[in-house]
């Protein structure tokens, strides 16, 4: 587990699986797999395999030990619910997330069929919040995978934004990510594709977080929308479950 995270709308990151396989175009320039790839080889190091995909049960218990209480992406160099990882092995992760519940969790997923099918055999405590990628319109259609589940907290990571999502549905879900591709080969994001999604956001009373602009300097892009930064976050009732100090 990473104590702190550079992820803006994050606290930290724990990485029960590690490792990834690409399946759609938001996936082209994986910041995770870029990362990896570079300590393959390497002995000792987490990433010797590179990006492979591989359990790390030896990580699964951290958040048991970690006391302070943390906002945790859950699987941030994978996706849990990739059709290699065993349902029992997700199962363990989410009882583990059950049982230290002085932590808020964000799951995220591109597998959101498997989500749709899994969903129903799983703990859904409030303080477990999930969500799926949406990186243009012709994904859309992950987000009723997501609004079936019974997650309390249901979000959308919509980053990299590739393209205009026009008028979408975003009946029961509680908080929109949007950002920009960074790094080598980054691809543009429109100025008017991002306010359409936050104007549809502020209409249905949706917490809006827009993370970056990106590019290849992210940080000379910066994260201000039209004049401002964007840091909404779900409601105080999504905060149910953090009780325990140091």
């Amino acid at each position: 587990m990473a104590e702190h995270s550079k992820i803006e709308w994050t606290d930290a990151t724990w990485n029960p699986v590690r490792g990834c396989t690409k399946i759609s175009p938001g996936c082209k320039h994986c910041y995770a797999q870029r990362f990896a790839e570079r300590f393959r080889g390497v002995e000792g190091h987490p990433f010797e395999q590179g990006f492979d995909l591989r359990l790390v049960p030896a990580k699964i218990d951290d958040p048991l030990r970690w006391k302070t209480p943390r906002r945790i992406f859950v699987n941030s160099m994978s996706d849990l619910f990739h059709d290699r990882v065993p349902l029992d092995y997700i199962k363990r992760v989410f009882r583990v997330m059950t049982e230290a519940n002085w932590h808020q969790y964000q799951i995220l997923t591109k597998r959101a069929e498997r989500l749709g099918e899994i969903a129903g055999e799983l703990p859904w405590a409030p303080h477990i919040w999930m969500g799926v990628s949406v990186e243009n319109e012709e994904y859309l259609w992950r987000i009723d995978h997501l609004r079936r589940t019974k997650a309390h907290i249901k979000f959308l990571s919509i980053e990299p934004l590739l393209g205009p999502l026009g008028k979408f549905n975003l009946r029961g879900i509680d908080w929109v990510i949007v950002g920009g591709e960074s790094g080598p080969g980054a691809r543009r994001m429109h100025a008017e594709w991002a306010a359409s999604i936050r104007d549809q956001c502020q209409e249905a009373g949706v917490a809006f977080f827009f993370k970056q602009w990106g590019g290849v300097f992210k940080r000379k892009t910066g994260r201000e929308l039209e004049g401002r930064t964007w840091d909404e976050m779900p409601a105080a009732n999504a905060l149910v479950g953090i009780a325990a100090t140091d």
